[in-house]
């Protein structure tokens, strides 16, 4: 969450020779280093030498002409060029690159990577160079014109310990007929892999040609060096006949061939399925099936990695491995989220680091009381740890809190001012009201304006019914009756209000009961199938009806065991019994946020998109310059997930209910409940009976219950999407039939859908790819999911779930029976009951950290309408995309008034938490707010 300002001083200036003159380098403070290369101008002396060597070579090479045949031939091509270049059909070009060294950790530079780099210059010759490729093709060839290769002048020099941008200053002389070049080649002969962040090429016009880069470039001695094409898109068969053979090469390099170990240094994106979840190796207990690739648990593919097979069974790839998991570099994350990444990650261990070893020394496992947990945050007031620190560009942090690196500045001044490390930030559930979180209007309204406002159905009958095999399950009938619910209707019959649209249900039955029995077999896991009943008032809020807890029968020819609550008439004071129902709903829904709603249908629906499109839409391709920014980062944090979230015995089985089970209630609701199409917002709110098909509305859809914080401000953003993405479209393709006949295009959608999903490859929900309209609607399907949809369900997580009795991980006691031990426990000290049925206090604070850093946002974010400025050269693109960041703004103030009408009761709830998980723009930090373009937490 902060980058700052480095407080490097101004180094002396350093000058190195170049074979071209001498490069002048010097330091800022902004801990940007700069190559300046000063050329000698050409004297008029020396103007004459070559208009003299340029005649005598005429004389001679006429007479050898007329002597040896085809030898004058060549050497009259010969003469041709150097007519050229000596009587000035040539042109400059200048251009400028600017790249990072390796990295040793963090924001150090490899020191002695920097050495071997400037002894394989100095000693062995080897160099970085840059070579121009013309979109013309040189008629004496048949092929691409070619620069000359220009060397990075002046790469030896002395660098600080904190790594920092060099700048290069090229000159390349050519033709006149070159034109402006379409690609560039890079080749390194030094042994380590550098950055190049960009490179532009100012042109005799004095306009500007920018080239798509901001990757890691590795030696390339064994390879013919790598190709990096200019921002300037083309369809496949629009492409300049110079540059085809460069984009069918780069898009095999991508590919690969399917075989071997995943080297760092590779580029290449292929698929496999997720076999490595497990460590049976270390011990059998920790043996997990696959997901993907079988009936039982289908599941979307992700990168291949090709790692060696476990001993225990060759089926399953080992997670022993000297490297963290591959992904192609240019994947990770970047320096600046790196060190922000780490620093959020260190500040929140601290944070549960103090707290349970406090505890260990008091021997304290569990908490005593509710307010024994809300003493883990700062007073009351303070802001919830929003960071404050930003780019160097920005002002809002004096210099003098400034340090010279990312992580350092993250973990020590995370509010740009010194702060308590052994305190968590205030969840905004607590900071207006610490009591309002249990009021049962709020926790209806977070059915439609929490973490997880992606359950909620209308009930179209009554009463709820399971679809689950009677056979197995038994009788599928709720046990919600009538009767417990007649008479808080407002005066309607539930016939009359099933008719009218007034009854809810958020409904984990049929997700969860086949689990159960596995779940609650685990060391204290006690887990109920659950739903709960709400009904709309008149003043368009939800009213808690009643929540239903079901346990699987106990034996073949027995019934399932379903147990009704009510909501407590006496309401001034905490009935914990209710409150303990309350929380194995939560339990329910959060277990289901976290691998539904989050993981599988954001994070993993993406990341095979991701692998796609690198494999078939090559970077001169416009489709792939338009959803570029819906990748970043992604990959990165899917492999971190892979390395310490969703593995066996990582947090999420370590800290959740659902525990060994959870990826397999994930493949289980792949299996049953996702379509491509149904990822639709209009489709996903129609198919719950959240809304309804209507032409006049804005959307398309007419919302059941109008007030409805996500389905409003999503749909907002939805339809910009929409529009923003047929009008790109509009641009790129003339009609259909060029959408049909774009072969990189259909490969991808083919891919996707064949490959990628290739266990629900035949399921319904899948659209053609024919027409400028399908497209436009697929590509708003996949940037939906990366910005919008994970932005409402990832950037809520500390605000409510951490504060951990109102959104508890873990459950670890049934309700109470009377007549039992238990319900005597219970009446003797019922909030103890309840504590010691939810998480302990390793469970919470672990919980709460990791809840810290995955809410929080990085300075260095792109929100939706926002690109960098030369990412197309495409002028009719440009200002597409300039109306559409229009459109974001001015969602951005729409959201902002709804949160300030009065009328509109579940924008804020009780607990006066005003909905902004989709207001697009946020502050870096934990903000409860913003929408970046893609999946970077």
């Amino acid at each position: 969450m902060l980058l700052n300002k480095f407080k490097t001083p101004v180094a002396p200036t350093l000058c190195s020779e170049s074979s071209d003159g001498f490069v002048v380098r010097k330091a800022r403070s902004l801990g940007r280093s700069e190559s300046l290369q000063v050329r000698a101008s050409a004297s008029a002396e020396g103007t004459g030498w070559l208009d003299s060597a340029s005649t005598e070579g005429r004389g001679w090479l006429d007479s050898a002409s007329t002597k040896f045949g085809k030898v004058a031939s060549f050497v009259e091509r010969k003469l041709e060029e150097v007519r050229e270049e000596f009587t000035h059909e040539v042109v400059e070009y200048f251009g400028t690159a600017v790249i990072m060294k390796k990295l040793q950790m963090l924001e150090i530079i490899d020191r002695v990577a920097d050495i071997q780099d400037d002894t394989s210059e100095l000693v062995g010759g080897k160099r970085v160079t840059v070579q121009l490729i013309s979109t013309n093709i040189d008629p004496h060839t048949g092929k691409a014109m070619m620069s000359n290769k220009e060397i990075f002048p002046g790469w030896p020099a002395l660098e600080g310990m904190a790594i920092q941008n060099v700048v290069f200053q090229l000159r390349f002389t050519v033709p006149k007929t070159f034109g402006v070049p379409g690609a560039i080649i890079v080749h390194n002969g030094h042994p380590n892999e550098f950055l190049l962040i960009s490179f532009n090429l100012e042109l005799p016009d004095r306009s500007t040609a920018h080239y798509v880069t901001e990757s890691w470039v590795y030696n390339t001695e064994k390879t013919d060096g790598r190709i990096f094409f200019r921002n300037k898109a083309y369809l496949p068969t629009e492409t300049p006949a110079a540059l085809k053979e460069l984009r069918e090469k780069e898009l095999q390099a991508l590919r690969g061939d399917g075989t071997g170990e995943r080297q760092p240094s590779d580029r290449i994106y292929d698929y496999d399925v997720y076999n490595d979840l497990g460590s049976p190796d270390d011990d059998p207990k920790l043996e997990r099936p696959n997901l993907g690739g079988n009936k039982e648990y289908p599941f979307p593919r992700r990168i291949r990695t090709g790692r060696a097979r476990t001993k225990f069974n060759p089926k399953y790839e080992t997670r022993k491995t000297k490297r963290p998991f591959y992904i192609p570099r240019d994947e990770c994350f970047e320096r600046t989220k790196m060190g922000d990444f780490m620093a959020d990650g260190v500040r929140s261990i601290v944070h549960s680091a103090t707290s349970k070893i406090s505890l260990q020394l008091r021997r304290k496992s569990e908490f005593d009381s509710i307010e024994e947990i809300k003493k883990l945050y700062r007073v009351k007031g303070k802001k919830v740890g929003r960071i404050n620190n930003v780019l160097p560009d920005k002002t809002n942090v004096p210099a003098r809190n400034q340090q010279s690196l990312v992580f350092i500045n993250e973990v020590l001044r995370p509010d740009g001012q010194p702060v308590d490390p052994l305190l968590y930030p205030l969840p905004r559930i607590l900071q207006a009201d610490d009591k309002a979180w249990r009021s049962n209007d709020e926790f209806a309204r977070q059915f439609l304006a929490g973490l997880n406002p992606v359950v909620i159905e209308l009930v179209q009958e009554f009463p709820l019914k399971s679809s689950l095999n009677p056979a197995e399950y038994g009788d599928p009938t709720s046990a919600i009756s009538e009767y417990h619910i007649v008479g808080e209707l407002e005066g309607l019959s539930v016939e009359q209000a099933v008719s009218r649209k007034k009854l809810f249900v958020a409904d984990y039955h049929d997700a969860f009961l086949p689990f159960i029995a596995r779940i609650n077999a685990q060391k204290d896991r006690a887990q109920y199938a659950t739903r709960v009943l709400f009904f709309l008032r008149s003043d368009n809020t939800l009213k808690v009806l009643a929540i239903e807890l079901v346990l699987p029968r106990e034996t073949p020819d027995g019934e399932k065991i379903s147990q009704v609550l009510t909501p407590p008439r006496d309401t001034s004071k905490m009935d914990y019994l209710w409150e303990l129902a309350k929380a194995h709903v939560a339990n329910n829904d959060l277990s289901a946020h976290q691998v539904f709603s989050h993981f599988l249908r954001c994070h993993v629906a993406m990341e095979p998109v991701i692998i796609a499109s690198n494999r078939h839409l090559s970077k001169l391709h416009p489709i792939y310059q338009l959803m570029a920014p819906h990748f970043k980062c992604t990959l990165e944090i899917n492999r971190q997930a892979r390395l310490t979230l969703i593995a066996a015995g990582g947090s999420i089985e370590t800290h959740f209910t659902t525990g060994a089970c959870s990826l397999e209630l994930a493949a289980v609701n792949y299996r049953d409940a996702w379509t491509f199409e149904s990822q639709a917002l209009p489709v996903d709110l129609i198919r719950r009976g959240m809304a309804v098909p209507d032409l006049m509305a804005k959307h398309g859809v007419r919302l059941v219950i109008e007030d409805y914080p996500y389905a409003q401000d999503g749909l907002e953003l939805w339809g910009a999407l929409k529009s923003w993405n047929r009008e790109y479209v509009d641009i790129i393709y003339k009609d259909d039939s060029v959408v049909r006949n774009d072969v990189e295009l259909q490969k991808w959608w083919t891919e996707i859908r064949y490959v990628a999903h290739a266990d629900k490859k035949d399921a319904p929900g899948w659209p053609e790819l024919n027409s400028k309209q399908s497209l436009a609607d697929i590509l708003t399907i996949i940037q939906w999911i990366a910005s919008c949809q994970h932005a409402a369900v990832n950037f809520g997580q500390y605000d409510y779930a951490g504060f951990m009795p109102h959104r508890p991980t873990m459950t670890r006691r049934l309700l109470p029976v009377e007549g039992t031990k238990e319900w005597d426990e219970y009446q003797r000290n019922p909030e103890k009951y309840f504590l010691r049925s939810v998480s302990n206090i390793d469970t919470t604070t672990t919980a709460m950290s990791v809840y810290e850093v995955l809410s929080a946002h990085c300075p260095t974010e792109e929100y939706l309408g926002e690109r960098h400025s030369s990412w197309t050269e495409n002028e009719a693109a440009k200002a597409a995309f300039q109306h559409f960041a229009e459109k974001i703004r001015q969602v951005e103030d729409l959201i902002t008034a709804r949160n300030e009408d009065k009328t509109l009761k579940n924008r804020t709830g009780v607990v006066q938490m005003p909905y902004q998980l989709l207001q697009p723009v946020s502050e870096p930090g934990v903000t409860f707010k913003g929408v970046p373009n893609s999946i970077t937490i």
